[in-house]
C-alpha cells in the first residue's frame, strides 16, 4: 500500500469521525495543510509516529504482514482453467 492510498483512506475516516482537517491536526501539532497533503496524495514522506498518531484519531490502525508473492503465470492459469 502506498502512501497516497492510507492518504485517502483516512480522508475517509476524518469525515466519518466529522472532523475537519484543522481539528485533526492541531491536536498533534500539525498544520492543516499537512494533513491536507497527506490526504490528497501529495505528502511523500511522514514519520511513522506522526502516521500513527493521524490513525489512532480517526479510529484506523497500522498493521504490518509478510508481502504477499505475486502469482506466477503457471498459477494465473491454472485459475482459470475449469
Amino acid at each position: 500500500m502506498q502512501l497516497a492510498e492510507v492518504g485517502a483512506l483516512l480522508k475517509q475516516a476524518r469525515k466519518r469521525a466529522k472532523l475537519s482537517q484543522a481539528q485533526l491536526a492541531a491536536p498533534l501539532g500539525m498544520s492543516r495543510t499537512t494533513v491536507s497533503a497527506i490526504e490528497s496524495g501529495r505528502c511523500i514522506e511522514i514519520g511513522f509516529t506522526k502516521l500513527s498518531a493521524l490513525l489512532d484519531m480517526v479510529g484506523l490502525e497500522l498493521t504490518v504482514v509478510p508481502r504477499r508473492r505475486r502469482p506466477t503465470l503457471d498459477e494465473l492459469r491454472a485459475e482459470r482453467r475449469p
